[in-house]
């Protein structure tokens, strides 16, 4: 007697974890069960559960919608629906695995509860659920090594997924005796207000002292050329405290050239700027990235490209421009002097790292640059690093050890195999 289908629900977030994890992880299960012999071959229906998440752009349905992979794709606002009425969306078979592939674990557990299914964590850097999950597939082994001893068991240590990254060898940066720089002034409204204006003048001064470098932009989903014009403006209050200004914005008429824009300064300083998201091929190949604090900071130190992380506090009235509850409050003109206050005070007093990497490694892998600096003074900072090619080298290196190895997607789509088969 045949068996019911087996219903396989990945939950996922933002637009990284789409295309390095989800994307490979879902073809490697294809791949894998299309070499299997008729008679083994396993019946999986394939199911994409968006949750929501501060970092994603609102338009991952529609990018994972157009790969035509997925039987059912619900959308991060429908997810609190689904947990209370799934079958509103569709039927579910009585079978099934829910695995976690980027947002919050715990919205992993609760569907698994709810629709009665075996769970599969991804842990990149912690497995926080333990108890309550079926399987963990970890990073590295510093995180089987946070799991309870009771529950390490379920763990079985597969590798980095970023590892198994595929990058387009026809992407790339043509001249290489250029040194390159890849500037993350934040994809945020509020975060773009301070970053623009700042990193405009951080390129201008370094060009200023080294002909040599290219920078780079790669613009996030949720931005456009038009915004960069707008935030270096005087529609921009906090850009009166900047002299760097932008020139002109023009096409790349280069058929060959992977960019789209670029801006020239009021000094002549040029910088490219691609849309193609996530531009993995082009930050890999840069020396150095100059970048806000933030979920980026995860992303570059997973494609272990060494960076220095900014964040000027001189701009803390614009917490709006923060992540999480900060940012909801910070909203609230009449108490946002007095939580400035508060922050500058206390907060920053007691965090140690701010960057993903330190927060994770509990030490300083990258430099992180927190307070009234200037862009002068990272500009400095910045062509002192360049210079020290040992240094970069180390970052890499640290950055690399904090990850894990290559043949992560395999070993994970073999544990969703197995697992479909006991089913």
């Amino acid at each position: 007697m045949k068996k019911e289908s087996v219903a396989v629900v990945i939950i996922s977030n933002g637009p990284g974890e789409l295309a390095t994890w989800v994307n490979p992880v879902v073809d490697e299960l294809n791949k894998i069960n299309k070499s299997i012999c008729d008679d083994d071959k396993l019946d999986f229906t394939l199911r994409l559960v968006l949750v929501p998440c501060p970092n994603a752009t609102g338009k991952e349905f529609l990018v994972a919608n157009s790969w035509n992979k997925f039987e059912l794709i619900t959308k991060s606002k429908s997810f609190w629906k689904l947990l209370v009425k799934p079958q509103s969306f569709a039927n579910w078979p009585q079978k099934g695995i829910v695995i976690f592939l980027g947002g919050d674990q715990f919205w992993s557990i609760l569907l698994a509860k709810r629709l009665g299914y075996l769970n599969i964590t991804y842990a990149e850097w912690i497995s926080r659920w333990p108890q309550w999950t079926n399987e963990i597939a970890a990073m590295n082994v510093k995180v089987k090594e946070l799991i309870p001893k009771r529950y390490k068991y379920k763990c079985k240590v597969i590798g980095d997924l970023m590892a198994d990254i595929k990058l387009n060898s026809e992407i790339s940066l043509r001249n290489k005796e250029k040194r390159y720089i890849a500037l993350l002034p934040g994809s945020k409204k509020a975060k773009l207000s301070v970053g623009i204006p700042f990193f405009l003048e951080v390129a201008d001064h370094i060009a200023e002292e080294n002909q040599n470098i290219n920078f780079i932009i790669p613009i996030a989903p949720t931005t456009d050329k038009s915004e960069y014009l707008f935030y270096q403006s005087e529609r921009n209050p906090i850009a009166k405290y900047y002299s760097s200004k932008i020139k002109k914005i023009k096409n790349c008429k280069d058929s060959h050239s992977p960019f789209d824009y670029i801006i020239e300064t009021s000094k002549n300083t040029k910088i490219h700027l691609i849309k193609n998201h996530p531009c993995y091929e082009i930050l890999k190949e840069c020396d150095l990235a100059i970048t806000t604090v933030g979920a980026n900071t995860a992303e570059l130190a997973a494609i272990t490209l060494p960076m220095l992380v900014v964040l000027p506090t001189q701009h803390l009235s614009m917490m709006n421009a923060w992540d999480g509850i900060l940012g909801v409050i910070g909203k609230i003109s009449f108490i946002n002097r007095f939580l400035t206050f508060i922050i500058k005070n206390f907060y920053f007093k007691k965090k140690k790292f701010f960057a993903w990497p330190n927060i994770k490694a509990k030490r300083m892998i990258v430099p992180e640059r927190i307070g009234n600096i200037s862009p002068k003074n990272i500009a400095k900072e910045v062509l002192f690093l360049i210079k020290n090619r040992d240094q970069l080298k180390s970052i890499r290196n640290n950055l690399h050890k904090e990850r894990g190895d290559k043949g992560a997607t395999e070993k994970l789509a073999y544990i969703i195999i197995n697992s479909i088969k006991k089913l």
